[in-house]
Formats: structure tokens, sequence, C-alpha cells
């Protein structure tokens, strides 16, 4: 079964910083295009960060220079380092994959993790 497994959330105070952790299991992702959603209560789930496999990056604007996507392939590992938080940045985090297509804030890929909630406090 094909597993992708987040980490690393929990709770900080705003002007912190976290960092989340996509293992995937089952399958090699080298080749694959990473990234990270997030949604909070009661709202849609949006785009936050991607990776291609050669190491492209986007970032949505209300993260950019805050946050930094990266990956180690050899791991079958994505890491979201989330520096500067603010409380606008509490929602729950998705890891996302997808073998064939970008992912973007237009596309999603087609395998999910369960999710790592991030809260951070005023």
């Amino acid at each position: 079964q094909v597993q992708l497994v987040e980490s690393g959330g929990g709770l900080v105070q705003a002007g912190g910083s976290l960092r989340l952790t996509c293992t995937a299991s089952g399958r090699t992702f080298s080749r694959a295009h990473m990234g990270w959603f997030r949604q909070a209560p009661g709202k849609e789930r949006e785009f936050v960060a991607t990776i291609t496999w050669t190491g492209d990056t986007d970032y949505a604007d209300s993260v950019k220079g805050r946050f930094t996507i990266s990956r180690d392939n050899a791991k079958n590992t994505v890491y979201l380092q989330m520096n500067s938080l603010k409380p606008e940045d509490t929602a729950v985090y998705y890891c996302n994959a997808d073998k064939s297509f970008r992912i973007s804030n237009l596309k999603m890929g087609d395998l999910w993790g369960q999710g790592t909630q991030v809260t951070v406090s005023s």
C-alpha cells in the first residue's frame, strides 16, 4: 500500500518555526512531484508549496520568503521548513504527490497524506 505520512506539526507561538516531514512508504518517489497543501477550519484546501523531482520549487504568495520546501530522494522524504509563523498559518497541513503532473495552486496530486496539525498562537 502506497502511503504518505506527515509529521512535525504542533503548537508554536507567532514568530516561531516548525519543520514538517512527509515520508513515502511502499514505493520510491524520486521522480514524483511533491507538494504541501493546508486547510483551516471552514476554509478550502489551499496550495502552500511544491517541488518537482528535479528540485524546482514554487510557493504560495502567503508563505513566500518564510517557508522552504526541500526533498531527500534517497529517503523518499519531503520537508517544509516553516519560519516566522503567523496565526493565519494555523491549519492541517497535507503532503501531496503526483507521478506525472506538476503540483500547483491549480492542480493537486493524486496521493495524499493524513495531515498534521499546525497551530500558531498569537
